[in-house]
């Protein structure tokens, strides 16, 4: 029996696929996709106007909001914007390309092992709905176990979608070789793709059919708020001709990028004519052959070898003692994890993702607030960042803590002279510093689009209360948290799998009603705007800060390095 990795295509892809288990993004995408699963069946319409949450309409319009609202543009672009930019960036291309590897087995394997990666994250989605069957929620309407219908829609309407949206940043990504380009691209997604909408309308039919990606017409359509509950329950959707047709243009237009991108691409990597040569001559020996001490391998790099942007230098220390001293060792050692967070090109997608979140928080139409639109707008922010947050803290925190490790460049880093303290705090700020900074950019972003909906007045001091005394305190505990379990368990897929376990097993006794604030330090479901200056918020507060110290205390307790 041959080996099936002798294949060229199977080797690009196998090396895809491994190379996206190294970074953070793909378990940020299962955990953020398999959280939002959860809050869209227990907290959607369906329990308020008795749909059954496995019925074949509730699955299908599911998936359609997943692919329109949470999977399409930025987090397909995390994907599929570099995986060849990956490996002109890290200079490893002339020793792929020396290699006997032909252009589209090169291309083809790059694209489709990230788009079985992206796949794989967003079956997080669809797996974790059909899994939900089996939970008891109290008023929540269930049809008897179904499995085809989470695979059918998933397959029509999020995966067949999302192949030509990853076909397009491949490309841009693919031609231009530059990252920035590809998020551009997808912060402009919505804007474009709703002018693009109007477009098509004032178009012939068949236009509207075989152009629309997101595959509107890929389902019969009807209005679920004029249909009663029993009706939507028994409901099927099929698929018709037109259906079919739109996805099949989808797969052809996929292909024909990917054919576009096969005749642009060059695999010689020098794209330039060299600008001089040099001339060699030969002639006879002179008699003396001179010589010089051997490099014993050492090899002189110029300094272009590395480009300075790429760059970060380790903290300069000293071999003073005391706390001023140490003071200053901790601040030189933020000054590196800052400029190593801002070298993370993911760094890139958090900021347009919390304003995106943030903006979604701001009700579309007047309602009748509880207390006044600043406090609904500022509790909906409160959530949604908290959550985001937390996905960014369990991932972000695990990838620094073990950075240096998987860099083999700890032995370097451990015998500096400096207290353990220096080596986690650094961390622990930095983290912290990132995810108050997604706080302010979150709150800040809502309050604008308060504004500019006209829900006035806006009331700062409910932003501020909710922030400080809510979201801050509970971020401090995760940073915490998260830290010490790295520490201990000493591995950080191990400890993803605990944070997320533990998350995820919170939030489900939460929801079933055991909420005490012993072992609820987010104060999820425990507290309201109007007692949050009472003596019992405040307590709470502060336990929650005290864990926190002692979760810090124990990492630097446990700490590896001893000495």
């Amino acid at each position: 029996m041959t080996n099936p990795l002798k294949s060229p295509f199977a080797a690009v892809f196998a090396n895809e696929v491994l190379l996206n288990t190294k970074r953070v993004a793909p378990y940020v995408l299962m955990v953020l996709f398999a959280s939002n699963a959860v809050l869209w069946w227990g907290w959607g319409p369906a329990v308020e106007r008795g749909w059954a949450t496995n019925s074949d309409f509730y699955i299908g319009r599911n998936f359609g909001g997943f692919s329109i609202i949470l999977g399409l543009p930025i987090f397909t672009a995390v994907i599929m914007g570099d995986p060849v930019i990956r490996d002109f960036r890290l200079g490893v291309h002339p020793l792929i390309f020396s290699k006997p590897l032909g252009r589209a087995t090169y291309l083809l394997g790059k694209f489709f092992g990230n788009f079985f990666v992206l796949v794989c994250c967003q079956s997080a989605f669809a797996i974790t709905l059909l899994v939900l069957q089996w939970v008891p929620f109290s008023g929540m309407v269930t049809l008897p176990v179904r499995v085809v219908p989470y695979f059918k829609h998933f397959f029509i309407i999020v995966v067949i979608t999302h192949l030509v949206l990853a076909a397009v940043y491949f490309a841009a990504g693919t031609l231009t070789r530059n990252a920035k380009i590809v998020y551009v691209l997808a912060a402009c997604f919505y804007p474009v793709f709703i002018g693009y909408q109007f477009l098509l309308r004032e178009l012939p039919t068949v236009f509207g059919v075989l152009l629309n990606p997101i595959g509107f017409n890929a389902g019969s359509r009807i209005d679920p708020w004029s249909k009663s509950a029993d009706f939507l329950n028994q409901y099927v959707v099929r698929y018709g001709v037109l259906a079919y047709a739109n996805r099949a243009s989808m797969i052809v237009i996929s292909f024909l990028l990917l054919l576009l991108v096969y005749l642009r691409f060059r695999i010689d990597p020098q794209q330039t004519k060299p600008e001089h040569f040099t001339k060699f001559t030969l002639s006879e020996p002179s008699g003396r052959i001179p010589y010089s001490r051997p490099s014993y391998g050492l090899i002189d790099l110029p300094k272009e070898a590395l480009p300075a942007r790429n760059r970060i230098p380790l903290s300069k220390v000293t071999l003073s003692q005391g706390p001023i001293a140490n003071l200053f060792k901790l601040i030189e050692a933020l000054a590196v994890e800052f400029r190593l967070l801002r070298s993370e090109r993911g760094f890139l997608i958090l900021i347009p993702l919390a304003i995106f979140l943030s903006f979604l928080s701001v009700p579309f139409s007047r309602i009748a607030p509880e207390v006044s639109y600043s406090v609904t707008s500022a509790t909906n922010t409160a959530s949604m960042l908290l959550l985001f947050v937390a996905c960014v803290i369990v991932f972000y925190m695990g990838e620094t803590t073990h950075r240096e490790r998987e860099l083999k460049i700890e032995p370097v880093v451990w015998s500096t002279p400096v207290p353990n303290s220096v080596l986690l705090l650094s961390k622990w700020l930095a983290m912290a510093a990132l995810a108050l900074s997604l706080v302010v950019l979150g709150s800040l972003t809502t309050i604008v689009t308060q504004l500019l909906r006209g829900h006035t007045p806006v009331d700062f001091s409910a932003y501020f209360l909710i922030s400080g005394i809510i979201v801050v305190p509970s971020i401090i505990f995760m940073i915490s948290f998260v830290v010490a379990l790295n520490v201990l368990l000493r591995n950080k897929y191990v400890a993803y799998v605990a944070a997320v376990g533990t998350g995820a097993s919170l939030i489900y006794l939460y929801n079933l009603g055991y909420n005490h604030w012993l072992y609820n330090p987010v104060l999820y479901q425990l507290w309201r705007y109007s007692d949050l200056t009472t003596g019992r918020i405040l307590g709470y507060r502060l336990y929650t800060l005290g864990l926190a110290g002692v979760f810090l205390a124990l990492a630097h307790l446990c700490f590896e390095r001893k000495a």
